[in-house]
């Protein structure tokens, strides 16, 4: 028998549960869960760090998905109420892909989930070919956090790279914890990235306050108006939604950039879709 009664505590399992036919099994989900938009519908169970445990023990669960050490007491709490527990750890795109291959054998259903990573595998690919066009590739500072500044998660960086940027502190992307990926505002002076994006989980970025940070009207992307937003839902949860919106809209900033070159600012421009809330 394979897991019928899911209970997903971060969003990426969600998604990737949908995608590959699944959707009917979750029984619970996080709070931050909203891809797709049914899912909602679905009681909820947690936050990130902090889970209703008598609630997720109420459902019945025959599987329940974590991800990281982050989770790691939640998960531990878990098992020994007598839950399965499997929990992931993907920070990078290959990792990403290679969890949905997984997580499709765990349910039973493993030729969808090569079907899935292949497919988003592919349009990864095409995506990286059109950039290969681009006339020339910006410095890209990414920033996770305003306060204290975080950038460098790696899969993000990777697809920064794919989408057609230079990030501007690859060597972040080797560490895992958010505290290890702090910068100063003053490297971000100093690496003078001609593209500011900013994706500040659970909150709008304010490019107000960006441009507003002492010494930052010197950087390139402030003087010329090229700072953009990416909801964190759509590129800080390490699955489908960051290889395909996430993406798709860091292409768009970059070829933008890569097309219209150096333009009056600051004319900020949030990138933001508008087909989802």
């Amino acid at each position: 028998m394979f897991p019928s009664r899911i209970v997903c505590l971060t969003e990426e399992t969600v998604e990737t549960l949908y995608l590959l036919g699944a959707g009917d099994r979750i029984v619970g989900v996080s709070g931050y869960a909203v891809r797709p938009p049914e899912a909602r519908q679905k009681p909820r169970i947690s936050s990130f760090l902090h889970a209703r445990l008598d609630k997720i023990e109420a459902l019945s669960p025959d599987l329940v998905l974590a991800f990281s050490d982050l989770q790691s007491d939640i998960a531990g709490q878990l098992i020994r109420r007598g839950h399965p527990v499997f929990t992931f750890n993907q920070r990078s795109v290959a990792e990403i892909l290679q969890m949905i291959r997984v997580l499709a054998g765990i349910i039973g259903v493993p030729e969808r989930g090569h079907a899935l990573a292949d497919q988003l595998g592919s349009g990864l690919e095409r995506i990286r070919e059109d950039a290969g066009r681009l006339a020339a590739r910006p410095r890209v500072y990414f920033e996770e956090w305003d306060d204290p500044l975080i950038s460098g998660i790696r899969w993000v960086e990777e697809l920064v790279e794919i989408a057609g940027g230079e990030p501007v502190f690859p060597h972040l992307r080797e560490a895992g914890l958010a505290k290890d990926r702090k910068v100063t505002p003053e490297q971000v002076i100093a690496a003078a990235p001609d593209v500011i994006i900013g994706s500040w989980c659970g909150k709008r970025v304010r490019p107000e306050k960006i441009v507003s940070r002492p010494g930052w009207g010197q950087i390139p992307a402030v003087r010329d108006g090229h700072i953009y937003e990416i909801k964190s839902a759509e590129i800080l949860q390490p699955g489908p939604a960051a290889l395909t919106d996430g993406v798709s809209q860091l292409h768009r900033i970059l070829t933008g950039w890569a097309s219209s070159g150096k333009r009056p600012g600051p004319s900020l421009a949030p990138e933001r879709r508008t087909d989802k809330g």
